[in-house]
């Protein structure tokens, strides 16, 4: 849609009129200037005295149309957007160390790693929570921030899928995972505070202890949502058949209850896929995003076109004005 900034400056259409309106000058008074030279420029008499035809006038009349159009602001208005500025403050924080390489989850028929499913299931999470900032934070023997508080998911979402397992050190720092999100959470407003956590392991590495990270999380105001990765069985092919097998001796649940116990958040077990999927749908329950009816809508100035438009007409109107001699004016006698 097309709308005018200014639309006062139209009331400056009929001005020209004003010209027509004044009464002529009296020559009792005599000549005001003299211009001795006038004859000495041919062709400029002759397309003085065709300045009044049709055409001449009708482009000196939409030259300034287009002229007062200009002044008055024309802009392109597009549709309104939203504005995703009143969200949650999510932080995701996913364990990378060594046990998180073992290929006992299936998806698509075929056995895959424990990350491999957090990747394809958190990403998706991610992508849908359009209207939080959201942050990811990977850790192993250490925890590093991947991404900062962001509305853009999608780049959130590749760096999740670019992970991999050991960049981060083959051991579980999870204390030091809770402490940098907390850090990074407590900036922001009271409520919106929120981190993720997916670990499969009992914590063996680090500076600070799950329980005590803990305790600055609760008096942050950051609520842990825990999600053990792995605890289930497994089924495995062998010679005499399917055999269920439990999953590594490194599942450590109670710690994460009591983590999420102590920040008002909640613990969840992802022993296969469809249940680690079904997590994330809780959690777009527990933690909806907050809408905005704010919204904005893109605008474009296209002043310059009419402004162009009536340059071409002044040029075109002043050219006959240029012929014969051109700019080689004489002042001879």
């Amino acid at each position: 849609m097309i709308t005018l900034a200014w639309p006062w400056v139209l009331a400056a259409l009929p001005l020209p009129l004003l010209a027509y309106l004044m009464p002529a000058a009296s020559p009792a008074g005599g000549a005001a200037l003299r211009l001795p030279f006038y004859a000495d420029l041919p062709g400029l008499a002759a397309a003085a005295a065709g300045r009044r035809s049709a055409w001449r006038i009708g482009a000196a009349v939409l030259a300034w149309v287009l002229l007062v159009t200009a002044a008055a602001r024309p802009e392109w208005v597009g549709a309104p957007v939203n504005l995703p500025v009143a969200g949650r403050d999510l932080m995701l924080a996913v364990d990378i160390s060594g046990s998180m390489e073992q290929p006992d989850y299936e998806m698509d028929n075929r056995m895959v790693s424990r990350l491999a499913v957090v990747k394809a299931v958190a990403a998706r999470f991610v992508e849908r929570r359009t209207q939080d900032r959201l942050g990811l934070i990977l850790f192993g023997s250490n925890a590093y921030v991947q991404t900062p508080l962001t509305f853009d998911g999608h780049t959130v979402a590749a760096m999740l899928r670019d992970s991999v397992v050991g960049l981060a050190g083959r051991e579980t720092a999870i204390g030091d995972a809770i402490g940098l999100a907390v850090k990074r959470l407590r900036e922001q407003p009271d409520d919106n505070r929120v981190l993720i956590l997916l670990t499969d392991g009992a914590s063996n590495a680090g500076q600070l202890e799950p329980q005590a990270a803990a305790q600055l999380a609760r008096e942050a105001g950051v609520r842990i949502y825990t999600i053990a990765i792995g605890g289930g069985e497994v089924g495995l092919r062998t010679a005499l058949g399917m055999r269920l097998l439990r999953q590594g001796g490194d599942y450590d649940p109670e710690s994460l209850k009591q983590i999420a116990q102590v920040t008002g958040g909640r613990f969840f077990s992802a022993t296969g896929r469809e249940e680690l999927e079904a997590i994330y749908e809780e959690l777009d329950r527990l933690e909806p995003s907050r809408r905005d009816e704010r919204t904005y809508r893109p605008r474009e100035s296209l002043f310059v076109w009419p402004a162009a438009a009536a340059l071409v007409l002044s040029v075109l109107l002043a050219l006959p004005l240029l012929g014969g001699r051109g700019l080689g004016v004489g002042y001879g006698r």
